[in-house]
């Protein structure tokens, strides 16, 4: 590296280069930070290169616990472009302390099943990665198999994803997870309960926020309004939870996806894949209890670390498999989730052809609200002699995508100092995220009025704040972007 310029009006004349040797063309740069750059030189080296990418992980991979969920299986799918990684989260739990088991209520007999599904797709181009949960509900046609504990021959059956690995173990669940998706899977990825809470730990926990107490007495999950730091056990909990609300297993994907983006978050803006004795600590432990196949070894690794290297949060994007029927009953198994055949095909279509799900664009400040505006009513009414005012706050209700009529009115008053919301106690939650967009608005419950909300403007009124839900309205795909889920 060229000895650094004493004075910036003055360089230093470049060191003469050994003998035999051609002369190198220093670089130029504008104002360089010679310490960053040389540490961040050595720490992009080692990750970047093959040859020391190796070295940084050279017997990382040795403690794998090794499986072939490929085996023997026939008429798979087509390749795609782009990477896909099954990754499933089970609820093993053996090297879990008895006072852990205690305190993050991890107590009973594990089912062996797949509490976590998820399909994690690299773009080709190493700039994108999307990530679509699979609820462990969804109804699916378990395909011709041998019951690994039984030993029995089954026919296709109609079953619950999730049973897919009690019955036939990761095999199985890659066999049933193409057949319904037609997406080819290239590496597949097991983390139980003791990985997960031991990587959190190594990262120095992990944030996440809510904008209402989240309570599950199940899990025993307790956290207040705001943002907290979860360690292992409490990030545990919260990715476990669907007690939290009426949302059930659906809800309880969203926090994972939230989780997931404030992970790579951390990731990335504390320089993890940059430092390579960070690096090589996360990867350990990871890697020290969960299961792959046979084919993500070193090669596999540096090439994650490579891709990930320059991510962001807006890189990566999440989603749910749309759903078409939430209460799907099927004799013998009870209520499953149900598909939408039409809108899940395009999903995994794009996932097949590399193209991304969510709008990748560059997101406004706004205020972080329980419901989104998208799936909010909203009629205005002008209780001013303000001519023009109701159309004015509409438009800007509408601009930050709350689903104004179109149509304001005026109020039977005119003469309303303050404005208010008016609203069915029903749709409370609703009403107060309006009511955030609308600085100074006063609630005012009204019995019977139904889902559609009204904004009574008065002569307070001062403008729009722009707003966005905890889990923003998602599009064809259901697709967010990381930046969107994630703490601000």
């Amino acid at each position: 590296m060229p000895t650094p310029p004493r004075s910036p009006g003055r360089p230093s004349r470049p060191a003469r280069p050994p003998q035999g040797r051609r002369p190198v063309e220093p670089l130029r740069r504008k104002k360089p930070r010679w310490g960053m750059r040389l540490a961040t030189a050595l720490s992009v080296s080692v990750l970047a290169s093959a040859g020391l990418g190796h070295a940084l992980v050279a017997g990382l991979d040795t403690g794998i616990d090794r499986i072939d969920p490929f085996k023997d299986m026939k008429n798979r799918p087509a390749a795609g472009h782009g990477m896909n990684v099954l990754l499933v989260g089970t609820d093993g739990r053996d090297k879990i302390t008895a006072e852990e088991r205690r305190k993050y209520r991890l107590g009973g007999a594990p089912c062996h099943c797949t509490d976590t599904i998820m399909i994690v797709h690299i773009s080709a181009d190493h700039e994108r990665a999307s990530v679509v949960s699979l609820p462990r509900d969804s109804y699916a046609m378990m395909p011709p198999h041998t019951d690994e504990n039984s030993g029995e021959q089954h026919h296709a059956h109609p079953v619950k994803i999730n049973a897919a690995y009690a019955e036939g173990g990761p095999q199985l669940t890659v066999r049933t997870v193409e057949n319904m998706t037609h997406v080819k899977i290239d590496h597949y990825l097991e983390v139980d309960f003791t990985s997960f809470m031991k990587t959190v730990d190594v990262l120095g926990g992990v944030q996440v926020c809510t904008v209402r107490p989240l309570q599950d007495s199940y899990t025993g999950l307790n956290l207040g309004v705001g943002t907290h730091r979860l360690n292992g056990g409490q990030a545990l909990q919260y990715v476990r939870s669907r007690h939290t609300d009426g949302a059930g297993d659906l809800g309880r994907m969203q926090r994972q996806q939230r989780f997931l983006a404030s992970l790579i978050a951390k990731t990335t803006s504390t320089g993890v894949l940059l430092n390579p004795v960070k690096f090589r600590e996360v990867a350990r432990t990871l890697l020290g209890s969960v299961r792959a196949d046979k084919g993500f070894g070193t090669d596999e690794m540096v090439e994650l670390a490579r891709a990930m290297r320059s991510f962001s949060p807006s890189s990566s994007e999440f989603t749910t498999v749309p759903i078409g029927t939430l209460d799907f009953p099927v004799r013998n198994i009870g209520s499953t989730v149900k598909w939408d055949p039409v809108k899940s095909e395009k999903l995994f279509a794009a996932l097949r052809e590399d193209k991304p799900l969510a709008v990748h664009k560059n997101h406004k400040k706004a205020v972080v609200v329980d419901v989104s505006p998208e799936q909010i009513q909203v009629q205005v009414e002008n209780a001013t002699m303000t001519a023009g005012l109701g159309k004015k706050a509409d438009d800007a209700l509408a601009a930050t995508r709350f689903r104004t009529t179109g149509t304001p009115v005026n109020a039977v008053d005119r003469s309303a100092k303050q404005t208010v919301v008016l609203y069915d106690p029903r749709w409370d939650r609703s009403a107060k995220s309006l009511a955030t967009a609308v600085p100074g608005a006063r609630l005012q419950p009204v019995p019977g009025q139904g889902a559609v909300l009204k904004v009574r403007v008065g002569a307070d009124y001062r403008g729009v704040r722009a707003v966005r839900g905890e889990d923003p309205y998602q599009g064809e795909y259901g697709a967010v972007t990381g930046d969107e889920v994630a703490c601000s």
